[in-house]
């Protein structure tokens, strides 16, 4: 039997290998505005970033749009920094996805990328959501989950490592939040082809398993230039993103529509 295995490898390897050197042609990030561009919300529209960190994506949908933006983060460090960028057309308020600082129905856009994974009360959040929107106002919420591939264990430390909330990591208690709130799903979109985009076009899936094992077979050599602390933190960052290229971690994207 083994044998047979080995005879059998030696007559599909290198085809089969140069098959998956053949680009399956991944999108990125970008695809992400990519839906706000087919809402087809007009210039001057009214959009609020939950989660907005130093408001790099508050920014873009300002220049790339002509949208009224305020950029929502609950950490006043990162508000101050995105306040720095003096960008005209985006403010910056500390506020928390649970608790928007906005009146009913006074926003065409909701987008929230990478942020409800750390919101323990997603039903309230996706309730705040739908309260300030408009009627017909649109939502892009971009969210991982724990994939099937990931081990109990593994999603425990990287849970605990990265301040997730093991409960929001859940796909199923995410769609069930949407729903509640009432949301009409248009769309959902399968984001696991990030990672692959990642690695061909900048190299970063393969430096992040690369930095991985060099943190993992020799820890005590960045412990003691960098502290504990730190080498766990960049540890669950690279497993994040290998997590992520290998499908342990599941990525989605949710194009909604407050009725």
């Amino acid at each position: 039997m083994l044998e047979q295995l080995y005879e059998a490898f030696a007559d599909f390897e290198e085809a089969f290998y140069a098959a998956l050197d053949e680009s399956l042609d991944p999108r990125g990030p970008d695809v992400l505005f990519e839906l706000v561009e087919r809402m087809g919300l007009p210039a001057g529209s009214r959009a609020v970033d939950v989660g907005c960190g130093e408001g790099r994506h508050s920014l873009e949908l300002a220049r790339r749009f002509g949208f009224d933006v305020l950029g929502i983060d609950p950490v006043p460090r990162q508000i101050e920094v995105a306040r720095a960028s003096g960008e005209s057309g985006v403010r910056f308020e500390v506020g928390a996805a649970e608790e928007l600082p906005l009146a009913e129905a006074s926003v065409d856009l909701v987008w929230c990328r990478d942020v409800l994974v750390h919101v323990a009360d997603l039903e309230r959040a996706y309730a705040e959501f739908r309260r300030v929107l408009r009627p017909g106002g649109r939502a892009l919420i971009y969210q991982p989950f724990a994939g099937p591939r990931l081990e109990p264990r593994e999603a425990a430390e990287l849970w605990q490592a990265t301040g997730a909330v093991p409960a929001s990591a859940d796909r199923e208690r995410a769609e069930a939040a949407i729903a509640v709130a009432g949301f009409q799903v248009d769309e959902t979109i399968d984001l696991r082809e990030w990672g692959e985009w990642a690695e061909e076009t900048s190299g970063k899936g393969g430096r992040r398993l690369l930095y991985t094992s060099r943190l993992l077979r020799d820890p005590q050599r960045y412990v003691e230039r960098f502290g504990q602390a730190a080498c766990e933190t960049i540890l669950a960052d690279c497993l994040w993103h290998v997590y992520g290229m290998i499908g342990k971690l599941d990525r989605r994207a949710y194009v909604l529509t407050r009725p």
